[in-house]
């Protein structure tokens, strides 16, 4: 496996923990109405957001370091 490859893979793995454990802190949130899990919930949402971002940005330049 290429090092982009393992990158890009690292990337994937990466946002779906992000998502994850923001759905596990939203989940927590409606059944304790702490606010801190929102807080977390929603930070954790955003880093996965950034994450996807970052990602299409890496796609764009290892196409262009391949061409």
């Amino acid at each position: 496996m290429s090092l982009k490859a393992f990158h890009l893979f690292f990337i994937v793995v990466s946002i779906l923990a992000a998502f994850g454990f923001s759905y596990w802190a939203l989940d927590n949130y409606l059944a304790a109405k702490d606010p801190t899990f929102l807080k977390i919930a929603i930070i954790s949402a955003l880093a996965g957001i950034g994450l996807v971002v970052y990602g299409f940005f890496f796609i764009k330049k290892a196409k262009k370091i391949i061409e």
